[in-house]
């Protein structure tokens, strides 16, 4: 594969500068962050050395099992690993202390997913970070109707709503299931959907290895063949079975991304004290074992594929068992995730925008915050679940989703640090008028006024008085609003008519060739 790394540039928008609407801050659009704040190294030294030491210890003395691919087992075989045959077409497979990581070295640092705008491609890894749609979810809501089952409607929306948004870099996955299209048909749709109402870079199918080769066939139409075999242009979003499980369709569907060079994330979804030790540190060894044997596949397949370590650490409700998201615990596992990832030089992804809310309320906005900071101080660089989720993940909201782009906007801002230079330290503005005197019209504000601050959109920052003889207006209300004008005023980004066509094309012969699936 190529290992051109794609370089930030100012994002063209159809709006060059402000008109006098909120939220706008052209300054800041890039196609990813480039972070110019430190990580936040909270483990020593010699703290990350036990939690590696013990992630060897599960490796080598519990192992993984792996279930329904013989091929899969063939490879770690060869690689060193010690298999014991399992009844029900499983094994177990224990690795030596250090063979994981060995393997891992032909993983890239930093790579480029390569967008059909080759403006919005985007870096994974370094310095680079990359903000994501939520995933996953079955159900929508927003304020007019409700909580419901997501159709394709609701599905291009969400990326209508994405792309229209400065603040996102990627379009996502399957960001709501569309219930009303066939199980076995429906990954067509969406990634079609991807392909047709955005022009960033976005994430296959993972549910079949089937639709990973659909997935990766309709990447062929729509970049080339040959720019696909040298190029990674789409990648999928797998999860072990935790504990310690990693089943055949996975596997399988990690084994397809590869061998066409593409990429691929590796999440233990782990909830502590059910499928994990409750502990950060006890989570934090388990994540990285199984998120490294998963990696670890990529390049047995196809060295130097391109490959994201991932964690998702939750906490539970000790009294009900229920998962709880964005709270502080997790948030620490996630700023451990991150160094022990730095540590083996391969991307990370982590944390979103987590909450058990089940309204766009404070408590949504807070536990967000509280997750959204841990992955930036994380050094995170592939940041899913950035906007959108609600409900524990059940649930992806309009209006949350708008929200939290307003939080991604504020974020880009952070992730800019403080320059200090001559200019900045504004001594001219206090010198042009002296002592007493107000600066609103000193050259110094004049040159900076315009981008010194993040302009929020949906802050109201209105005194008291203005904000209640308007109606008294909270945060959802007016996000719902902005939703609704987002929609109304979205265009389409150009795709190739050729190109499209044949999308279609194929989408229509591959349904054609298999009876609907409802489950």
């Amino acid at each position: 594969m190529t290992s051109t790394i794609a370089k930030p540039t100012r994002r063209s928008r159809s709006r060059k500068s402000r008109d006098g609407a909120p939220g706008q801050n052209p300054h800041m659009y890039v196609p990813y962050i480039t972070r110019r704040i430190p990580t936040y190294d909270i483990l020593s030294e010699e703290s990350l050395i036990q939690i590696e030491a013990t992630t060897d210890r599960i490796l080598a003395e519990i192992g993984m099992e792996l279930r329904d691919d013989a091929e899969v087992v063939r490879l770690f075989r060869a690689a060193g690993g010690t298999v014991t045959k399992l009844p029900n077409n499983r094994w177990n497979v224990k690795f030596e202390p250090g063979m994981i990581r060995e393997i891992l070295k032909t993983a890239p640092a930093i790579f480029t997913q390569h967008a059909r705008n080759p403006a919005q491609s985007v870096q994974i890894g370094g310095d680079a970070t990359v903000f994501v749609p939520s995933y996953g979810s079955p159900f929508v809501m927003d304020l007019d109707r409700g909580r419901r089952y997501g159709t394709i409607k609701d599905f291009e929306n969400f990326v209508k709503l994405a792309q229209n948004s400065p603040w996102f870099h990627h379009s996502g996955g399957t960001i709501c299931e569309p219930t009303d299209i066939p199980v076995n048909k429906r990954h067509l749709d969406m990634v079609y959907a991807h392909m047709r109402y955005s022009d960033r870079p976005f994430l296959g199918s993972i549910t079949a290895p089937s639709r990973v080769d659909d997935s990766i066939e309709m990447s062929r139409i729509l970049f080339g063949s040959d720019f696909v075999d040298q190029n990674c242009v789409v990648m999928g979003n797998f999860n072990t079975t935790s504990p310690l499980v990693i089943d055949g369709e996975t596997t399988a569907g990690i084994r397809a991304y590869a061998a066409a060079g593409q990429g691929s994330v590796h999440l233990p979804f782990l909830l502590g004290g059910a499928v994990s030790p409750l502990t950060m540190a006890g989570q934090a060894a388990q994540s990285l074992a199984e998120s490294m044997v998963s990696c670890a596949i990529t390049q047995l397949i196809r060295p130097g594929a391109p490959t994201i370590l991932a964690s998702f650490l939750v906490s539970l409700n000790m009294r009900s068992g229920s998962p709880t998201f964005g709270t502080p615990e997790p948030a620490l596992g996630t700023l451990v995730m991150g160094q022990l990832s730095r540590r083996l030089n391969l991307p990370f992804r982590g944390a979103g925008s987590f909450t058990t809310s089940k309204l766009p309320d404070a408590q949504a906005m807070q536990q967000s915050m509280m997750s959204m900071i841990s992955a930036m101080q994380s050094g995170v660089n592939f940041n899913m679940h950035a906007a959108g989720y609600l409900d524990g993940l059940l649930s992806m909201s309009y209006e949350k989703f708008m929200m939290d782009a307003d939080v991604c906007g504020a974020l880009h801002a952070y992730a800019a640090g403080v320059d200090v230079n001559e200019d900045t330290l504004g001594f001219e503005a206090l010198a042009q008028n002296g002592p007493g005197e107000h600066l609103f019209g000193t050259d110094h504000t004049m040159r900076h006024y315009k981008t010194a601050y993040w302009d929020a959109a949906m802050n109201d920052d209105q005194p008291w008085e203005t904000w209640d003889e308007a109606g008294g207006i909270d945060a959802a209300s007016r996000a719902n609003t902005r939703w609704k004008e987002s929609l109304a005023s979205y265009q389409a980004p150009p795709l190739d008519q050729a190109k499209d066509e044949a999308l279609k094309d194929f989408m229509a012969r591959k349904k054609a060739s298999m009876e609907d699936a409802w489950y």
